[in-house]
């Protein structure tokens, strides 16, 4: 198994998909926009990049496993499952809002060991493969330096289902508006991870997430130099639905501050 060339074919047809979804962003109705649940928004465009997705992915790794969005979970005897969001970002989309991002990740044995996220706006492709650095469009990547929460920029994700921690996310919120340079909320929880990961942001945390809205940008993270936990700072942080991701050197402040508000 060669992780390298993998990765390649994985980006190859992340900005194909891209490209798919760009030129439909200009053909969206309203009434091609469904609701899954509350606020919980899909379309067409969703259903038909995963199903081109799985297609393709299917081809470079037969026989292979799925954890997708917008699919039932496809389950074979293979040990390597992809784990796919075909558009993080779905409400930025209908909304015309330019940041929306394709994720992929490939586990091997349960372990992640490739990630790709593909911001197609910017034609932005973030990546890593197990054992080899992070890269952006070629160039290798890096976490901030930054070591005081204080001097800290953070990207956060606004709860817009699952209203039941809303009173802790809501004081967390004023500490940080207080206690750092500023938080920002770009609406796509994969690109939060690939901007943290290049340093960007110094860090990032969320609740209410799915594997696949984080598998393959906190694995990019990582490569990166950055550190990943929940929000105990334990390893649950893929399918926890909760993340705490940063360049490592603030990690244990934000454990500390975010453990504390959610206790």
């Amino acid at each position: 198994m060669n992780l390298k060339i993998i990765t390649n074919q994985v980006c190859n047809l992340s900005r194909a998909v891209g490209s798919f979804i760009q030129e439909q962003s200009h053909k969206l109705h309203a009434t091609d926009i469904e609701f899954k649940g509350l606020h919980n928004l899909v379309t067409y465009v969703d259903k038909t990049s995963e199903e081109r997705l799985i297609s393709e992915l299917s081809k470079i790794i037969p026989d292979s496993q799925f954890i997708a969005e917008e699919s039932p979970k496809i389950e074979t005897q293979s040990e390597f499952c992809w784990i796919i969001d075909p558009l993080d970002g779905t409400t930025n989309f209908v909304h015309g809002v330019p940041i929306y991002c394709i994720s992929i990740a490939l586990s091997y044995k349960s372990e992640i060991v490739m990630g790709v996220v593909y911001e197609i706006n910017k034609d932005e492709c973030f990546y890593s493969w197990k054992n080899e650095k992070a890269y952006l469009n070629n160039r290798p990547i890096q976490v901030s330096k930054t070591s005081d929460l204080n001097h800290s920029l953070l990207a956060t994700g606004f709860p817009y289902y699952d209203y039941g921690r809303l009173d802790e996310y809501l004081r967390l919120f004023k500490y940080f508006m207080k206690n750092t340079r500023g938080l920002r909320r770009l609406g796509s929880a994969a690109a939060d991870l690939a901007y943290t990961a290049c340093g960007r942001f110094d860090g990032f945390y969320e609740y209410g997430l799915q594997s696949w809205d984080v598998a393959a940008g906190s694995f990019i993270l990582q490569q990166a130099g950055g550190t990943n936990s929940d929000f105990n700072g334990a390893s649950d942080f893929i399918f926890g639905k909760e993340i705490i991701a940063s360049n490592a050197k603030i990690h244990q402040q934000l454990v500390k501050t975010i453990k504390s508000h959610f206790a």
